[in-house]
C-alpha cells in the first residue's frame, strides 16, 4: 500500500529527524516580535520559540505575497486566480530597486529572528530563506536585466504558451477570457521595457551573440500573424464550442474580442519586437559566447556556477571532473558495443546509432505512444524503491509547433497544485532524428517518474511547507535528482536492452560533456563550433541536436553543470549513508528523505541527511 506524505512525515518526526516536514500549519502573528518592540507602560516581549516561530511565519507569509505581486504570472500557475489578470511592472530603474531592497529588508528581518530558538522545519525554512535573499542581493549586482530573454527563455514564449489554452491560464468562464485580455496590456507595456532595456545593453556593451539572436526571430515572426486563426492565442477561442457554461451572445462577444486581440494588440507587439530585434539589435549582438567576455563577466559566471549548484565550486573543477566522466563513459559505450558485436570502433558504432532506421520513429504520433506505453512499465516498478507516491498524474504531449524548433528534447511541466491538471512530460518531436528509441526509457524516468515529476510534485503536495519552500527550487537539486533516477533503472528492472543501456549512458554522457562545454565557453575561451565538434566526437547525438544544446549552454551559462553536480552529490548522501547504517539501510526511506522537505541547497541537503544518518543508528541501536 503506498503511504501518505503526511503518516510518513510523522513517522520521520518521531524517528528523531528535526529536518523532516511537520504537518501542523503555526498560526500567523498579527505583527512582527522584534527585539526592541518595546511601549511606555509594557516591558519588553520575551523572545520564545513560539514568538519566533510566529514572527518567521508572518516575514514568510508577506515575503511571499511580495513576490506575487511582482510575478503575477507565477501566482497564476500556482492556481491564485486573483493574479490572472495581472503583469510584472516593465522593467525600469525604479522597479529593479525595488526589488533589491526588498530583499534587503527581508534579509534585514531574518536576521532580527532569534535563530536558536528555532528548531525542525522553522529552523530548516529560516536557513534557506536567508540563503536566498543573500544570494538574490549578491546577483542584483550583475546587469541581467540587459539581457531579459533569449531563444530558450523568455516571456515572449512562455506568454504565448501561456495564452494557448493548454497552460496554466484558465479559459472557463468569461471572467477568465477578460482577465487574460486584461493581462496582454501589461505584456504589450513589458515588452515596450524590454526593448528599453535591450538597447541600453547596447550602449553598455552587454549583448546576446548573434547565434542567439537569430534563433529568437523565427519565435517572434511565428506570432506576427493576418488571420486571428492563425494564431496561437486563437487556442482559447476553439475551446468555446465544447464550453457549455458560456452562452451563445458571451461566445461570439469573446470572439470579436480576441480577434481584435490578436490582431490589434499581440501581433503589432510581436512586430515591433521582432523589427527590433532584426533592424536594430541583430547589428549590434556580439561575435563571442562566453559569459566572461562581457565587461565583469568571470564573477558574473562564478556567481551563476554558485546560483545553480548552491556549491562554492570553481569552473576549473568542473571542467575536470567533466572530462574524467566523459573519459569513464565512453568506456561503457565501448562496453556496449561489444555486447551487441557491433564491428568498427566507437565512432562507427555512433555513426551507426545515427543513421539507422530502427532507432528512430517514422510519426509524432508514435513517439507520443511510446512514451505513453513505457509509463506503466516503469511505475509496476517503483513500489520497489519509493513508500512515497505523488497524488497527481502526469500526461505526455509533444511541444507545441510555435517553440520546437529551438525547445530542448524533453521537458517537464508541473500539475496544478489544485489537481485540477496533471504534469505534462513534453517531448519534442520536431526532428525525429533528435529523438532516438534508445532513449526511451531513460528520458521517460528523467522528465516523469521517478524524476522530475515525482520530486516536483511530491515538493506542491507535501503539507506543512511554506509557500516559497513549495513552490520554490533549486536548479541542483531537481536536475540532480532526475538524473540520480535514471541511475536507478537497473535496480527498476528496467535498461534490460542494450541499447537501453546506451541510451542511459547517452543521456548521462551528455550531462558530464555539459561539464567540459558550459565552463569552456564561458570560462575557457571557447567557440561555439568547438563546444559544438567535442561533442560530435564524444557521442552519438544528432548535429542539430548537439547544436541547440550548445546555444542553450550559451544563453543560460551555469545551468548546464548542476545535473550531474547534484546526482554526485544525491549519490555520495546514499553511499555515505548505506556505509553508516549498514544492513539496516532502506533505500525506501532514503528516498523519502531526499524527497520528503522539497528542493533545498545541496549544503543543508547534506545537514538533512546527516542528522537522519544520527537518527537512525540511534533506533538500530535501542532495537
Amino acid at each position: 500500500m503506498k503511504k501518505s506524505i503526511l503518516a510518513l512525515t510523522i513517522l520521520a518526526v518521531t524517528a528523531g529527524n528535526s529536518f523532516v516536514a511537520n504537518s501542523e500549519e503555526s498560526e500567523a502573528a498579527a505583527t512582527k516580535v522584534s527585539a526592541t518592540e518595546t511601549t511606555a507602560v509594557e516591558a519588553p516581549v520575551e523572545r520564545t520559540a513560539e514568538t519566533e516561530k510566529q514572527a518567521l511565519q508572518l516575514l514568510f507569509d508577506n515575503h511571499f505575497k511580495a513576490t506575487l505581486d511582482m510575478s503575477p504570472i507565477y501566482g497564476t500557475y500556482i492556481g491564485l486566480t486573483e493574479y490572472n489578470d495581472k503583469f510584472s511592472a516593465p522593467i525600469s530603474k525604479e522597479s529593479l530597486a525595488a526589488e533589491l531592497a526588498l530583499e534587503e529588508d527581508y534579509l534585514a528581518q531574518i536576521n532580527n529572528i532569534d535563530e536558536s530558538l528555532l528548531s525542525g522545519q522553522d529552523l530548516l525554512s529560516y536557513q534557506i530563506f536567508k540563503r536566498d535573499r543573500e544570494m538574490a542581493i549578491k546577483g542584483a549586482k550583475f546587469p541581467s536585466y540587459l539581457i531579459p530573454l533569449n531563444q530558450m527563455y523568455g516571456i515572449h514564449n512562455s506568454f504565448a504558451t501561456l495564452g494557448s489554452g493548454e497552460s496554466a491560464q484558465p479559459f472557463k468562464t468569461v471572467k477568465d477570457y477578460d482577465n487574460f485580455i486584461k493581462r496582454s496590456q501589461g505584456y504589450v507595456a513589458y515588452m515596450d521595457s524590454v526593448i528599453v532595456s535591450m538597447r541600453e545593453g547596447i550602449k553598455q556593451g552587454v549583448v546576446l551573440p548573434k547565434p542567439i539572436v537569430e534563433k529568437i526571430l523565427p519565435q517572434l515572426s511565428a506570432h506576427v500573424v493576418k488571420n486571428a486563426k492563425d494564431s496561437v492565442f486563437y487556442g482559447p477561442v476553439n475551446m468555446l464550442a465544447d464550453n457549455q457554461d458560456i452562452s451563445a451572445s458571451d461566445k461570439k462577444k469573446i470572439t470579436k474580442k480576441y480577434n481584435d486581440l490578436i490582431l490589434k494588440t499581440l501581433a503589432p507587439s510581436y512586430k515591433k519586437f521582432h523589427d527590433f530585434i532584426k533592424n536594430e539589435y541583430l547589428a549590434k549582438a556580439r561575435s563571442t559566447v562566453g559569459l566572461s567576455d562581457l565587461p565583469n563577466g568571470k564573477a558574473w559566471y562564478e556567481h551563476q556556477i554558485e546560483v545553480n549548484t548552491t556549491l562554492a565550486l570553481t569552473a576549473d573543477e568542473i571542467h575536470k571532473f567533466g572530462q574524467e566522466e566523459v573519459a569513464r563513459i565512453l568506456k561503457e559505450m565501448k562496453q556496449v558495443k561489444e555486447t551487441v558485436k557491433f564491428e568498427g570502433d566507437l565512432p562507427a558504432f555512433f555513426e551507426f546509432l545515427k543513421n539507422d532506421e530502427q532507432f528512430y520513429w517514422k510519426t509524432e504520433e508514435e513517439v507520443v505512444k511510446a512514451y505513453t506505453d513505457v509509463k506503466a512499465k516503469i511505475e509496476k516498478s517503483l513500489p520497489d524503491l519509493f513508500e512515497v507516491f505523488p497524488k497527481a498524474d502526469y500526461e505526455v504531449k509533444p511541444v507545441e509547433a510555435f517553440r520546437a524548433a529551438s525547445s530542448a528534447g524533453a521537458s517537464y511541466q508541473s500539475p496544478a497544485p489544485d489537481g485540477s491538471r496533471p504534469g505534462v512530460f513534453y517531448i519534442n518531436t520536431h526532428n525525429l532524428k533528435a529523438q532516438p528509441k534508445f532513449l526511451l526509457e531513460t528520458l521517460s524516468i528523467h522528465e516523469a517518474a521517478p524524476g522530475h515529476h515525482f520530486q516536483i510534485t511530491i515538493q506542491q503536495e507535501v503539507e506543512g511547507l511554506p509557500m516559497f519552500r513549495k513552490f520554490g527550487g533549486y536548479t541542483v537539486f531537481s536536475e540532480g535528482w532526475a538524473l540520480y533516477a535514471e541511475s536507478l533503472g537497473k535496480e527498476m528492472g528496467m535498461f534490460e536492452d542494450p541499447y537501453q543501456w546506451y541510451g542511459r549512458l547517452s543521456d548521462e554522457q551528455l550531462r558530464a560533456m555539459r561539464l567540459v562545454v558550459d565552463t569552456g565557453l564561458h570560462a575557457f575561451g571557447w567557440t561555439r563550433e568547438q563546444a559544438i565538434q567535442y561533442m560530435i566526437d564524444n557521442s552519438s547525438m544528432a548535429e542539430s541536436d548537439i547544436t541547440a544544446e550548445v546555444e542553450r549552454y550559451i544563453s543560460i551559462p551555469g545551468q548546464a553543470v548542476s545535473y550531474k553536480i547534484g546526482q554526485r552529490e544525491i549519490r555520495s548522501l546514499r553511499n555515505k549513508a548505506s556505509r553508516a547504517l549498514g544492513q539496516h539501510f532502506d533505500i525506501k526511506k532514503f528516498h523519502t528523505q531526499i524527497l520528503i522537505d522539497g528542493a533545498l541547497p545541496m549544503p543543508i541537503l547534506e545537514q538533512k541527511i546527516d542528522k537522519w544518518i544520527d537518527s537512525q543508528a540511534y533506533l538500530n541501536m535501542e532495537e
